[in-house]
Parts: C-alpha cells; sequence; structure tokens
C-alpha cells in the first residue's frame, strides 16, 4: 500500500514526463487483476484528464473522475 505525499508536497499528473499540479483523481481498476470494490488512482492535471481517462476507458477500466480537494472544479 502507498502512503499519501507530505501535506506540503504538491500532487503531480501521472502522464509521463508531466510536472503539471494535478487537479483529477482518475479511479480505476482491472476487472480480470482487482476485487471490484478495489481502486487504483492515477492523478491527472487538466490538460491529461481527457487522454488519461480516454486511455483507461478503452479498456473498460475507469470507473471515476473526481476533482481533488482544494482543485478549482472546472475543467481545463
Amino acid at each position: 500500500m502507498s502512503t499519501p505525499p507530505p501535506a506540503d508536497e504538491a500532487l503531480i499528473c501521472s502522464a509521463r514526463g508531466c510536472r503539471a499540479p494535478a487537479r483529477w483523481e482518475l479511479r480505476w481498476n482491472n476487472p480480470r487483476l482487482h476485487e471490484p470494490d478495489r481502486r487504483k488512482t492515477w492523478l491527472a492535471c487538466p490538460d491529461h484528464r481527457e487522454s488519461l481517462g480516454g486511455f483507461l476507458d478503452a479498456r473498460g477500466f475507469l470507473r471515476e473522475v473526481v476533482a481533488l480537494p482544494g482543485s478549482p472544479t472546472l475543467e481545463g
């Protein structure tokens, strides 16, 4: 199990090479490997929310997308 980063450490987008602050949590699971209630999380900045979500959704893995606490909820 992973531990959350320290409160003063910025959450960074999970897209390869991106160092932008994350604004969204993409919660997913692989039904062939994970129990139905287990969720893994990728973080996304506004620029990568669609591409990361599309990658997961095309495989049937995406379960939900939620705004990170304290982040703007407007898409952008």
